[in-house]
């Protein structure tokens, strides 16, 4: 289960005080990713940090706005709303995580912040039956996906020529968002997961069937529950990743196969063969999901390398140690 999941509310269940306080809180956010973008590109793309000051100044602009709204319907009292309290919104990344952003993943990121802003925007408005409330939210959806086309500017003002379409790119970060980022996140569960329990029972039984349906009920169940999770904890309309479905989908399938990946040598009925076939096997997955996470999600592969075999190690480390013992 994921810690706080139980503890957060479901945007249908907010209050109108409460939706305008959560914009509040997000437009705060905003702003300082801006000012952090603009930070970061200010010696190299004047032009851009100054785009992006100017966009933290409209965040400011729109937070005004939504206060002054607030105290002339609720009073001066705030509820303390924040995404993380709210079941499927949209998540923002770490600002002090920009030093790591390219200029077009840059262009990306803010792209994304203000689609997702103005679909919020847009359903909060539905669900506002004040008309001053519903005026100012549909007013606010508007600039936001004015934002979103200046941010998807930047792409060819910097980097040149792109004969992508703006479909494209949408569809390109859609895929990203719906099957790349579910489906890696199963993969590396799968594939590191299940190493301990599978390579125990083969160290402690030195039996490749017992091994062998070991690792299949423990890659079928890591499958299952992490599909289930993927749909079940976001329903994808705020954040903008998709149906669940597919997201589940895609999350479900790969962590079966990453733990099958290395349990299927155990058909072979020579222990060492299947256990050396096996480990070989785990070293392609591991090192596959490092090049994943460098190709799609953009992570140094160095990074990466680090963190996924490390991780990969200590865990079949445990399981042979356990196994052995």
């Amino acid at each position: 289960m994921i810690p706080g999941f139980t503890s957060r509310r479901r945007f249908s269940d907010l209050s109108e005080p409460e939706v305008l306080a959560l914009a509040i809180s997000s437009e705060e956010d905003d702003a300082q990713i801006y000012r952090s973008y603009a930070q970061r590109l200010r010696a190299d793309y004047p032009a851009s940090a100054a785009m992006f000051d100017d966009m933290a100044a409209e965040e400011d602009g729109h937070r005004q706005r939504l206060i002054a709204r607030f105290r002339a319907r609720f009073g001066e009292v705030i509820p303390l709303i924040r995404r993380e309290h709210v079941a499927g919104y949209y998540a923002r990344r770490p600002v002090w995580l920009v030093q790591n952003l390219s200029l077009e993943t840059i262009r990306g990121e803010a792209a994304a912040m203000e689609a997702q802003a103005g679909a919020f925007y847009l359903r909060a408005a539905r669900a506002t039956t004040d008309a001053e409330t519903r005026k100012l939210l549909g007013d606010l959806a508007a600039a936001e996906i004015g934002h979103q086309r200046i941010a998807e500017g930047l792409e060819t003002q910097h980097l040149g020529g792109d004969d992508k379409t703006d479909e494209d790119r949408a569809a390109h970060r859609q895929f990203i968002l719906t099957w790349v980022q579910p489906g890696l996140a199963g993969l590396m569960d799968g594939s590191v997961s299940t190493l301990a329990p599978i390579f125990a029972t083969a160290f402690a039984t030195q039996n490749t069937w017992t091994t062998f349906l070991v690792g299949a009920a423990a890659s079928v169940g890591a499958g299952i529950s992490m599909g289930f999770t993927e749909a079940a904890h976001d329903d994808g309309v705020l954040s903008g990743r998709g149906s669940p479905f597919k997201r589940g989908l895609a999350s479900g399938v790969m962590t079966t196969l990453g733990g099958m990946g290395h349990a299927l040598p155990y058909l072979i009925p020579d222990f060492w063969t299947a256990t050396t076939i096996a480990m070989v096997v785990v070293f392609v997955e591991l090192w596959a999901i490092a090049w994943i996470q460098n190709k799609f999600m953009e992570t140094p592969f160095l990074r990466a390398a680090l963190q996924v075999v490390l991780g990969g190690a200590l865990v079949f480390a445990a399981g042979v140690l356990i196994g052995g013992g």
